[in-house]
C-alpha cells in the first residue's frame, strides 16, 4: 500500500519546454500531465525528481532509489518505456505508464517487458492512488513469485551438485549412497560449509583430474 510521503514517486516525461506552445495537441498533453501530476500530490506521493529520458537516466534513478517509477508517455510510449525499462533492468522497480496513446497493441508487450501497469488517458485526479495501489501490490506479488522461483532454481542445482558428488564418492570408495551422502554432510559440517559448497569442491577436483 502506498504510504502517503514515504512513497518516493519519480516521474519521467519528455521535456515540457520542448513543446510548441501555438500546438493544440502539445497543450492538451501538457494538461493531462498537469491532471496525473495534481492526482500524485493529492494521494500523498513524494515527487522527487521529473527526469528527462536521456543516456545519463539510468545513473539518476540509481542515485535517488525512488519506491515507484511515473511515465508519463504523452504520444511517444512505445519509445519511453525502452528507455525506461533498460533503465531498471538491474534494480527493479514498479512503473506505471500513462500515456494519452490510444494504440494499445504495445500493451502485452510492455507488461511482459516490466511495466506493472498501462494507462491510457482519462483518468480523474482521485483514481490515481487507487491505479498505484494496485500497481504497488501486483509488484510485491510477482517480486514474491520471482524470489520463489530463484530459491527453487538454486535448490534443484544444489541438489543436482550434490547427487553428483555422492555418485562420484560411491564409484571412487565403492560405498553406498547413504554413506556418500553421510560423508559430504560430515565434511560440510567439520567446515562451517553448506552441503552444495562441499560438494561443488569434490566435483571440481574430479573435473581436475579427467
Amino acid at each position: 500500500m502506498l504510504s502517503g510521503s514515504a512513497t518516493r514517486i519519480v516521474i519521467v516525461a519528455p521535456d515540457s519546454q520542448a513543446h510548441d506552445p501555438g500546438d493544440e495537441d502539445a497543450a492538451i498533453e501538457m494538461e493531462r500531465s498537469r491532471t496525473l501530476r495534481i492526482g500524485l500530490l493529492e494521494a500523498g506521493c513524494n515527487i522527487v525528481a521529473v527526469l528527462p529520458i536521456d543516456a545519463f537516466l539510468p545513473d539518476r534513478l540509481a542515485q535517488l532509489q525512488p519506491d515507484m517509477i511515473i511515465v508519463d508517455a504523452q504520444s511517444q510510449a512505445r519509445d519511453t518505456l525502452e528507455h525506461v525499462v533498460m533503465a531498471t533492468r538491474d534494480a527493479r522497480r514498479p512503473i506505471v505508464l500513462f500515456t494519452d496513446d490510444s494504440d494499445t497493441r504495445h500493451v502485452r508487450a510492455a507488461i511482459a517487458s516490466g511495466v506493472t501497469a498501462y494507462v491510457v488517458a482519462g483518468l480523474a485526479p482521485e483514481r490515481v492512488r487507487p491505479v498505484l495501489e494496485v500497481a504497488l501490490a501486483r509488484f510485491e506479488h510477482e517480486q514474491a513469485l520471482r524470489t520463489e522461483l530463484a530459491e527453487a532454481r538454486g535448490q534443484l542445482a544444489e541438489r543436482k551438485v550434490i547427487d553428483r558428488a555422492k555418485g562420484l564418492l560411491m564409484q571412487r570408495h565403492q560405498i553406498a549412497e547413504p554413506e556418500a551422502y553421510a560423508r559430504i554432510r560430515k565434511a560440510a559440517m567439520d567446515k562451517g560449509l553448506k552441503m552444495a559448497e562441499v560438494a561443488q569442491r569434490i566435483v571440481d577436483a574430479a573435473d581436475l583430474l579427467m
